[in-house]
C-alpha cells in the first residue's frame, strides 16, 4: 500500500434516512453510466415509507454487482435538493467535505479501476455484492482538499467544454436535418427566384408508386440503384492473429463502436490486419461514407473519416460515379427514414436484411438542387466532425487525469 493512502471509511458514513412523512419527492434511480435517472418503476401500491431520502453532495450505490457486467452502479447526486432511492441502493455522505470533496470522491468512483476493484472484492453465491464494509475498506490517495478542488476544478473545466460542445453538435444535426425536410419531405427549397418552391406555385406530378406529388423532373430510385450497398464481415474469432494493431490493420467498426459515435467515427476497439481482408474477402470502406446498422440499434448511422472495414451488421452506401447523392445526403434521408415501416407492426425494430435496405424508394432531386443542399450542408457536417474531434481529445483528456489520481500525494 502506497504510504499516502487512506481508507475510506474513514471519511464516509451511511445515510439511514426514510420517507416516514411519505414526502411527494420525484423517484431517481441510478445508471451503470454512474449518473442519477428519472425511475420508471410503477409505485402503484407501494408503500413509499421504506424508500429512502438522498440530498444533494450525498452518494448512492448498489451493491449487487454480478447483474452489472465490470461496472458498478455509483454516483454523486447533485441534480437537485432532494429524492426518493429504491432501498435495493445504499446511501452515503462524506463526513467532512473540508477533508474530502465529493466530486473528488466521485473522480475515483469514475475510474474503471475502481469498478475492476468493486467487482473482485465482490463475494456471494447466487449473486455477488460490494458490501459497505469493502466500499469502506476501499484505500484511496486524498491530498489536501486545495489540491482536490484543483483537481475537481480541472476535470469539471473538461466536462463543460464537452458538454458545451455536445449541445453544438446537438444544434448543428438539428440544423442540417431541418433543411433536409424542408427541401426533401415538404418540397420548399428555393425555387429560381429564391422562394419556397412548393407554397410558390411549383409545379408538382403525381407519382403513382408513392402515391404522392413530389416536384416536376424530379425521379423515383431505390438505394441499390444509386450506391453499391456492401456488408462487412468477422474473421472467425479462434484466429487471434487476424485482431492485432499491426502496421497494415484497418479499423474494424463494431455494433457498440457505432453506439459511441455522434456522426463521425474516428477510430474503433479493434483493428483487423491486412492479411485477414485479404483472406475473408472483407469489403474496404472508403473515407466520407455512410454506414448504417441493420441488425442491432437499426438506423444508426456514421460517417467513417478514414478507410476502415466492419462487422456484418453494418451496411456501407458506397457512392457510384453516376449518381447525384452524396454521403451527407443519404445520412440525412436514412436519419429521417422509419426502420420499423419496413414489413413489422413493432414500434422497435431489431434487425433488417439487405434486400430491404436495397429496395428502399428514395426520390432524386434535380442536379442543381442536389449541388446547392451540398454547399449549405457540407460545411454543416464539417464544423460537427470538428467539434466531434474535439470532443474525443477531451475525453481522452479527461481519462488520462482519472488515471493519475492514483499518483496524487
Amino acid at each position: 500500500m502506497r504510504k499516502h493512502y487512506k481508507r475510506l471509511g474513514d471519511y464516509i458514513q451511511p445515510v439511514v434516512g426514510r420517507n416516514n412523512d411519505l414526502g411527494d419527492l420525484p423517484l431517481a434511480g441510478l445508471s451503470i453510466q454512474k449518473k442519477f435517472i428519472p425511475s420508471i418503476a410503477n409505485t402503484i401500491g407501494t408503500d413509499m415509507s421504506t424508500y429512502r431520502i438522498i440530498e444533494r453532495n450525498q452518494f448512492a450505490y448498489g451493491p449487487v454487482t454480478s447483474r452489472n457486467g465490470d461496472k458498478i452502479t455509483i454516483a454523486l447526486f447533485n441534480d437537485f435538493d432532494k429524492a426518493l432511492i429504491s432501498q435495493a441502493y445504499v446511501p452515503f455522505e462524506v463526513k467532512n467535505r473540508n477533508e474530502l470533496d465529493p466530486e473528488y470522491l466521485m473522480m475515483w468512483f469514475r475510474r474503471p479501476e475502481f469498478d475492476r476493484y468493486a467487482r473482485f472484492k465482490s463475494h456471494g453465491s447466487a449473486r455477488e455484492i460490494f458490501d459497505w464494509e469493502e466500499m469502506c475498506n476501499t484505500l484511496l490517495p486524498i491530498p489536501h482538499i486545495d489540491k482536490q478542488r484543483e483537481i475537481v476544478k480541472e476535470y469539471n473545466t473538461i466536462q463543460n467544454r464537452i458538454a458545451l460542445n455536445q449541445q453544438l453538435i446537438q444544434k448543428l444535426e438539428e440544423t442540417a436535418q431541418a433543411i433536409y425536410r424542408e427541401w426533401f419531405v415538404e418540397f420548399e427549397f428555393p425555387d429560381e427566384n429564391g422562394k419556397p418552391y412548393k407554397s410558390n406555385g411549383g409545379e408538382m406530378v403525381w407519382n403513382e408508386e408513392l402515391e404522392k406529388e413530389i416536384p416536376q423532373g424530379w425521379e423515383l430510385s431505390n438505394l441499390d440503384s444509386e450506391f453499391n450497398i456492401t456488408i462487412g464481415r468477422t474473421p472467425p474469432r479462434a484466429e487471434e492473429e487476424w485482431f492485432n494493431n499491426s502496421d497494415d490493420s484497418f479499423d474494424w467498426i463494431s455494433i457498440k463502436d457505432l453506439a459511441s459515435c455522434d456522426t463521425f467515427i474516428f477510430s474503433t476497439n479493434e483493428k483487423l490486419t491486412g492479411q485477414a481482408v485479404k483472406k475473408f474477402s472483407i469489403p474496404k470502406i472508403p473515407v466520407n461514407t455512410t454506414i448504417l446498422s441493420f441488425k442491432m440499434s437499426v438506423g444508426k448511422l456514421a460517417i467513417t473519416t478514414k478507410e476502415m472495414l466492419s462487422n456484418e451488421a453494418i451496411a456501407h452506401f458506397k457512392i457510384k460515379q453516376d449518381t447525384r447523392l452524396t454521403s451527407e445526403y443519404i445520412y440525412c434521408f436514412l436519419d429521417c427514414f422509419k426502420f420499423n415501416a419496413l414489413g413489422t407492426t413493432s414500434s422497435i425494430v431489431d434487425s433488417i436484411n439487405t434486400k430491404m435496405i436495397k429496395e428502399i424508394d428514395i426520390i432524386i432531386p434535380k442536379k442543381y438542387i442536389i449541388e446547392l443542399f451540398q454547399m449549405i450542408v457540407s460545411n454543416i457536417f464539417s464544423y460537427k466532425k470538428a467539434k466531434e474531434q474535439e470532443n474525443q481529445k477531451l475525453m481522452e483528456l479527461k481519462e488520462l487525469l482519472l488515471s493519475k489520481l492514483a499518483t496524487i500525494e
